[in-house]
Order: C-alpha cells, then sequence, then structure tokens
C-alpha cells in the first residue's frame, strides 16, 4: 500500500528533524532543513524506488541540504571527503535521546569510540536504521 506524503510527513517529520539537529546542533536551521527536505521529496516522490525505506531516503535527502547549506556557508569545499569531522554530537544531544539510568554504562562505552563508529551506532540505536541504510546515509 502506497502512503500518500501526508502521512510520510507525520511519519517521519521527527526522525528527519532530529537526524538534521544532530548534525547542524541548531533548532531554526534543523527546521529549515526537514521542511526543504519534505518540499524535495515531494517534488521528486517519483524517483523513490522501494530500494530502501522512506525513512533512509529521507535521511539521504536532509544529509544533501545539510551539505549544500555548508557549502553555502563555506564552512566545507564541495570536494571534502569526509564532512564528519565537522559533525559533534554532543552530551546534550545523546542525553534527549537516552532517558533512563542504565544506559549511561552503554553511553560511556559508546563515547570512547572513534566519530564514524559512534556515527554508525548511533543511527541504528537510534534511528533504527539497518546497517544497509546507514552506509547509503554515510556515503
Amino acid at each position: 500500500m502506497k502512503k500518500n506524503i501526508e502521512d510520510i510527513y507525520v511519519e517521519y517529520f521527527d526522525l528527519v528533524y532530529k537526524y538534521l539537529y544532530c548534525l547542524t546542533q541548531s533548532s531554526d536551521l534543523a527546521e529549515e532543513l526537514t521542511q526543504d527536505t519534505f518540499f524535495r521529496a515531494i517534488m521528486n516522490i517519483h524517483t523513490f524506488k522501494n530500494q530502501s525505506k522512506i525513512s533512509t531516503w529521507l535521511c539521504q535527502i536532509a544529509k544533501n541540504l545539510y551539505f549544500d547549506e555548508l557549502r553555502k556557508k563555506k564552512k566545507i569545499s564541495d570536494t571534502s571527503d569526509d564532512i564528519f569531522d565537522y559533525i559533534n554530537i554532543d552530551e546534550s544531544i545523546e542525553n534527549k535521546f537516552i532517558s533512563n539510568e542504565e544506559h549511561s554504562e552503554l553511553n560511556k562505552k559508546i563515547d570512547s569510540l572513534d566519530d564514524m563508529t559512534k556515527k554508525v551506532i548511533y543511527l541504528h540505536i537510534y534511528y533504527d536504521l539497518t546497517f544497509k541504510e546507514i552506509g547509503k546515509v554515510l556515503r
């Protein structure tokens, strides 16, 4: 059964917003990019081929819009290979996703990992993405 764009918006708005908030650490910019993500999704819904989850497709659009925003602000060059060197998910963001104390030990262990591994774990645990989907989002 195909979902209409309104259902997609309602179901995935929070996920896309939280993903962008982790990247931008700015509620205003995350909100703006989330709206742009859904606008672009509406304009390109005909290109979605059901080869991935809708959430993966939307996060890919969101990531590309974020990269475009960084380029506009000249924070990165168009040829940067690893944009995630510029992204730092701080503890306050992490605490918003973790609501009880029994996760604190896990968080300490995750924090000791390299940045890319942390990002993979966050996308898998908090956004419920498969590793294949994470690979698509992080490329």
